[in-house]
């Protein structure tokens, strides 16, 4: 009992000592709220560290009632494949679209602003339904401590709520903060699964026996063999949804390198090209995607390999699969009930941290929303820690109403959840191939294409997967949600709502969301972009309805033009000069003439 308390308080204290915390100075430097590696990896990290609680559950739990659990390493193999396909696409995406907004952004500049306005309403209904799944997910290993996974559903209702709140506060306290709390969480996470690896080997060694299965095998033949290996596939890697976090998510990084950047380059010049790779804000973002490449494939394995070993699942003995593995793993060091209980409630604290990276990106996704007219302008409200409390209040009071529709079951929220992010996976992976056909050429242009292509088919593969795989479970409902929501983000986008001329542009990028340079220029052209794919929408509406003799003028005038983006890129961005000026209302001039413009705030 002495050992594992004591472990454990080293663990906890080596976690706090190397915590990232937030310093009043690099608020001048980078902004309030922009973050750097460490924090970056704990805020953008946590989604997908995580679904290790209650990805492999999730997957054994679609194989082992037909008898199929023995079959698993080929689902693994899929999802490890998958996931450092998708991995090596985000990383080199992130070298072109590096001023955040993930597939969004993408999609506006080479897809058009149809396909981007489709990404964004996709994004925010996966961001809210992370939200879901990651707190009650977070509820499952906390039932688990006392053996009621099977309690009342209620009760999951009722402590997910509660667990959604605890992470709303968290998070609109500010950025730095909530870094620093869940990278504690984290190291302590990483040290205790360690400990329970070397237990759950101590175990087999051992010969501690595997559980008799008291549940009767369902007979299923060989097309549905194969059907349940699909859904397993699908139900083990909702982890990838972490690749659009990121990405999305950049804007709120510091546009530095990270510590052991800048030493590599002084004291490793020699391999500069890989440190010049992980340079920059971009290169924080690449730190962050590299465990993408490995870690789904590896914590996946590890948990399937002592699943079979040990006959357990989710739900038998009345706990999630990794609490029985971690029940058996920890009785192998003395004093190991106590690790246990730990594990448990950190497993309970990391899950509902999850929902941090949906509440960042969520963010990210908002004001950008707002800025091109598919949401109302009051939502926009940044505090002087840089966060948009508005939208995070907004998204915990839907998560809390979906947690009450479905009954506190994960497994009911599960089917929505990680199917809506392959399909802009899936735009990144176009806009991608089509910057490569644009930019490259040569033999690297043609091999770049079929590399582009590849992951671009995988990741379409994957969405019309996520749907079949869980069509039983409500996947189908799926596709009737998705159509919903493009027809209203469209129907909102024509509305009044919808309209933005440049005077409003610029207050929402500039004043309110306060977002300067190279991002609120490129916002700048999406905005315009958007208005005049709005434009045009309603020209195509009043055309229709001159076919049956109704003529509908349009309301508004013709939007200012956009342009061409690398135009804007070549001649705007890199100064970060306002694609506006020229159409901003001018102040009316004052009795004794305007202030001199050379002038500065402070000067006055």
């Amino acid at each position: 009992m002495i050992f594992s308390i004591g472990l454990l308080i080293v663990i906890i204290l080596l976690s706090y000592k190397i915590a990232p915390r937030e310093r009043e100075e690099d608020a001048h430097v980078h902004g309030a709220g922009q973050v750097g590696l460490l924090a970056a990896i704990a805020l953008f990290g946590v989604d997908y560290f995580t679904s290790y609680f209650y990805a492999t559950g999730e997957m054994m739990s679609a194989l082992h009632p037909y008898g199929l659990q023995k079959y698993a390493y080929i689902a693994v193999i899929f999802i490890a494949f998958a996931n450092f396909a998708l991995g090596a696409l985000y990383m080199y995406s992130l070298g072109i679209f590096n001023e955040g907004g993930g597939s969004f952004t993408a999609s506006m500049r080479y897809l058009g602003p149809s396909i981007s306005l489709i990404v964004a309403v996709v994004l925010i209904q996966d961001y809210i339904l992370t939200i879901v799944v990651s707190k009650l997910s977070g509820v499952d290993p906390l039932l688990s401590i006392t053996d009621a996974y099977g309690i009342a559903w209620y009760w999951h209702f009722l402590l997910g709520a509660a667990l959604a709140s605890t992470t709303w506060y968290i998070t609109i306290r500010g950025r730095g903060e909530s870094a620093q709390i869940v990278f504690i969480l984290l190291g302590i996470f990483a040290a205790l699964t360690v400990a329970m690896l070397i237990g759950l080997i101590t175990a087999h060694v051992n010969g501690v026996p595997a559980q008799i299965s008291q549940e009767i095998t369902k007979p299923t033949s060989l097309s549905q063999a194969l059907y349940h290996l699909l859904t397993a596939s699908m139900k083990g890697m909702v982890a990838l949804s972490g690749l659009e976090a990121m990405s999305n998510g950049i804007q709120f990084v510091i546009d530095g390198d990270a510590g052991i950047v800048s030493w590599g380059k002084r004291r490793l010049p020699k391999l500069n090209k890989i440190w010049n790779f992980y340079s920059g804000k971009s290169g924080i973002g690449r730190f962050v995607q590299t465990a993408f490449l490995f870690y789904g494939g590896l914590t996946t394995t590890f948990l399937t390999i002592f699943s079979l070993r040990f006959n357990v699942f989710d739900g038998t003995l009345g706990r999630s699969l990794v609490g029985n593995l971690s029940f058996i793993g920890f009785n192998e060091i003395p004093g190991g009930i106590i690790l246990y209980w730990a594990y448990q409630i950190l497993a309970v604290a990391l899950l509902a941290a999850a929902s941090m990276t949906a509440f960042q990106d969520l963010q990210s996704m908002t004001w950008r929303n707002v800025a091109i007219g598919e949401i109302p302008e009051f939502v926009v409200y940044r505090n002087p820690k840089g966060t948009f409390t508005r939208p995070v209040t907004a998204a915990v009071i839907v998560a809390i109403i979906i947690q009450f529709l479905v009954r506190g079951k994960t497994s009911l929220a599960v089917p929505y959840y990680g199917v809506g992010v392959f399909l802009p996976l899936t735009a990144m992976g176009l806009a991608v191939r089509k910057h490569i056909m644009i930019n490259f050429k040569g033999k690297s242009r043609n091999w770049a294409i079929a590399a582009a292509t590849f992951v671009t088919v995988l990741s379409a593969f994957i969405f019309i997967g996520q749907i079949v795989g869980k069509w039983a479970e409500g996947g189908w409902l799926v596709l009737i949600s998705l159509s919903i929501l493009i027809l209203m983000a469209h129907a909102i986008l024509i509305s009044p709502i919808g309209y933005r001329d440049p005077n409003q542009i610029y207050r929402i990028i500039r004043t309110k969301s306060r977002v300067y340079g190279p991002m609120g220029t490129i916002v700048e052209w999406q905005s315009l972009a958007t208005q005049e794919y709005r434009y045009r929408i309603l020209v195509a509406i009043s055309k229709f309805w001159e076919i049956f003799g109704v003529y509908r003028p349009i309301r508004y005038e013709k939007p200012v033009p956009a342009g061409d983006f690398e135009t804007m890129l070549e001649n705007n961005v890199h100064n970060g000069h306002t694609l506006l000026a020229e159409y901003l209302d001018k102040p009316e001039p004052k009795l004794g003439g305007g202030p001199h413009e050379s002038s500065s705030s402070e000067d006055e």
